[in-house]
């Protein structure tokens, strides 16, 4: 099986109490890039975290930031998130969200940005296939886009498919994000699947140390996590599933 996967702190799970060490320590514990969910209480029924959560992160890592823009009309604001990120980051909007997507995205790569589109559970490939041909990254949700804690929904493995298929020919990454378990990283890393964004189900709130876990996971040694993870690859030390 192969382990060329990246993995994604996503830190709307963080401790905002500690929001600098906690950066700091999953930096250290060789975490690939920092997932930013922003919400507007509009496109999704939840607030998230702020363009002042997003700047203070990325000045805190060298590390890179992939931003997910769940909000309305991502086109009259992306402007304050571009000044605020650093060349290379990844801005990830939902094309329902948008009146011209394509527009935003020529924005996002105007700014010296990684453009990226995020496809929710009830979206078809069918209907977003033109901005695949544009973008770089494909951000793939197997829950509803809103909060942590959701239920993985199975019939969004068969759309995951189809992406794994669609990449070898546009050449996109491909980043599985919701209820992300050691058992579908053991399902998809192989597939192909590019990264996983990881919450509450492995990463955050445990009693084991970010280091420990994040060599675990990419070593796909689901023995070494076996004392936490129930049959279902959720750890136990965390009662909810993200």
């Amino acid at each position: 099986m192969s382990n060329d996967f990246k993995l994604n702190a996503s830190m709307m799970c963080a401790n905002y109490g500690h929001l600098a060490r906690e950066v700091e320590e999953l930096t250290a514990a060789g975490i690939d890039s920092f997932h930013i969910d922003i919400m507007d209480g509009r496109y999704v029924p939840n607030y998230a975290m702020s363009l002042n959560d997003m700047a203070y992160i990325a000045g805190y890592t060298h590390k890179p930031l992939d931003v997910h823009l769940m909000v309305e009309h991502p086109s009259t604001h992306i402007e304050l998130f571009l000044k605020n990120l650093r060349k290379g980051d990844t801005v990830y909007i939902h094309p329902e969200a948008e009146y011209h997507p394509s527009t935003t995205l020529q924005k996002i790569i105007n700014a010296g940005m990684v453009p990226g589109i995020a496809i929710n559970p009830g979206t078809s490939v069918e209907t977003i296939i033109e901005m695949i041909k544009i973008v770089d990254k494909v951000l793939v949700m197997s829950v509803n886009p809103g909060n942590a804690g959701q239920m993985y929904l199975p019939y969004v493995g068969t759309k995951i498919d189809r992406l794994l298929e669609l990449r070898e020919e546009m050449h996109f990454e491909l980043t599985w994000d919701g209820a992300c378990s050691i058992e579908r990283i053991m399902e998809y890393a192989p597939k192909g699947m590019d990264a996983f964004v990881l919450g509450t189900t492995i990463l955050f709130g445990k009693k084991r140390g970010y280091a420990d876990i994040i060599r675990d996971v990419k070593a796909m040694n689901k023995d070494a996590l076996d004392k936490d993870v129930d049959d279902k690859g959720y750890l136990r030390t965390h009662p909810v599933r993200y």
